[in-house]
């Protein structure tokens, strides 16, 4: 019903009835608001009590504006490859395949891109920043939010092996040696070199610079007795002999970093835990099991999928705190074509549908119907990157 108004002009106080009126009517949308925010925050609060996960809404509500799922929304462009490898960098995505190497913002903006050449792509970050290079190649890239920090080149002697970026930024860069069997160089944060450990006796296959920058944990790969043996040499970056060693028998190392000041190995039979002078914390051993996926990215637990046969899709998710015992295990029967681990939160890509879970192994949010989604990425306010050939979709739970 239209609001009608009559103009008294022997009683006209020159719209002052008018302006109260408006008046009244902007503080009592104030008051609502500010009731309506109270309530929100209240809730929020009530959940970040409950489990921690209530400031991630909070976090997902003042970054998107709203916490409901988003569907179909492409927020991210790329060539389509099979070589594909995706990296998050705060709410940026940085892509490398064979050809390009790419920085891509959050409206989906290229903000820096240059051509490579990598039969092998490898996409790895730690803290803020990004490491691309190609397995058995002579270029690196060193990228932050930005883009690009530093390229590093070397010779097909000295080719790339594997590199690590921890929490602070430092790299530890594992190459071909002519001379030596392999070596490790860290660089810190303002990428100078700092130190190099080459290896006479063994083979380096991989490295990680402890997350407070003091120490080199380089994985070395020998056979003892017909039985291969992961070594895990620990040096003080001041010293040039090392501090300490621990093994891990029967194993080969896949993985080395860090999780709650430990440090964290996963082989192909085992996860194993140290502390920083060799001490070994804890062991989950899973023997007769096959290892389908891993991440050691989620704060306080690592995660696996085991298969319980060589091929198929029967097996279990399990977590596994940092003194090796098993948090939860969850049995499942479905297809997973990728995991992605951070925060509190882990994320599973089955075949039609999205599930993410708390460290217990809960189901946090679900997506049925992931159209052409072949990866997931998920972030630490727990929302997740669907990835396909061409694209990238964002699910809010």
């Amino acid at each position: 019903m239209a609001e009608h108004t009559i103009k008294d002009i022997w009683n006209d106080n020159d719209g002052a009835g008018k302006r109260e009126v408006k008046k009244s009517r902007s503080v009592l949308s104030f008051v609502a608001f500010g009731l309506i925010l109270l309530l929100v925050l209240g809730v929020v609060l009530l959940a970040a009590y409950r489990d921690g996960t209530g400031f991630d809404v909070l976090r997902r509500f003042l970054n998107y504006g709203r916490a409901e799922s988003v569907g179909g929304e492409a927020i991210y462009d790329y060539d389509a490859s099979t070589q594909n490898r995706f990296v998050v960098l705060g709410d940026r995505l940085a892509v490398l395949s064979d050809t390009s190497l790419k920085l891509l913002s959050r409206d989906g903006k290229e903000l820096w891109s240059t051509t490579v050449k990598m039969s092998s792509p490898a996409l790895v970050c730690g803290g803020d920043r990004a490491v691309a290079y190609g397995v058995g190649g002579t270029q690196l890239y060193v990228m932050d939010e930005k883009g690009l920090l530093r390229t590093l080149e070397t010779s097909e002697e000295e080719a790339f092996l594997t590199v690590t970026v921890n929490h602070a930024g430092w790299l530890a860069v594992t190459t071909e040696d002519p001379n030596y069997k392999s070596c490790v160089t860290v660089y810190n944060n303002k990428l100078e070199k700092v130190f190099r450990f080459q290896s006479s006796r063994r083979f380096a296959v991989d490295g990680y610079v402890t997350d407070d920058c003091k120490m080199l944990a380089a994985v070395t790969l020998g056979q003892e007795n017909s039985v291969f043996v992961s070594n895990i040499l620990l040096y003080d970056l001041s010293q040039q002999e090392p501090v300490a060693d621990y093994d891990v028998s029967d194993g080969l190392v896949f993985e080395i970093g860090e999780m709650g000041g430990m440090l964290a190995t996963v082989a192909d039979t085992s996860l194993t835990f140290a502390d920083h002078r060799g001490k070994v914390n804890g062991v989950y051993a899973y023997p007769g099991e096959f290892l389908r996926e891993y991440s050691l990215d989620a704060d306080g637990f690592a995660a696996l999928l085991l298969n319980r046969y060589q091929s198929g899709s029967v097996g279990r998710l399990v977590t596994v705190g940092t003194d090796g015992t098993e948090i939860a295990t969850l049995d499942i029967s479905g297809e997973v074509q990728s995991m992605s681990a951070c925060g509190r939160y882990l994320a599973v890509l089955y075949l039609d549908s999205l599930v993410i879970y708390n460290q217990n192994l809960e189901v946090y949010a679900s997506l049925q119907g992931t159209r052409n989604a072949r990866e997931v990425l998920v972030r630490p306010d727990g929302s997740a990157l669907l990835l396909s050939a061409e694209e990238a979709t964002i699910f809010l739970p």
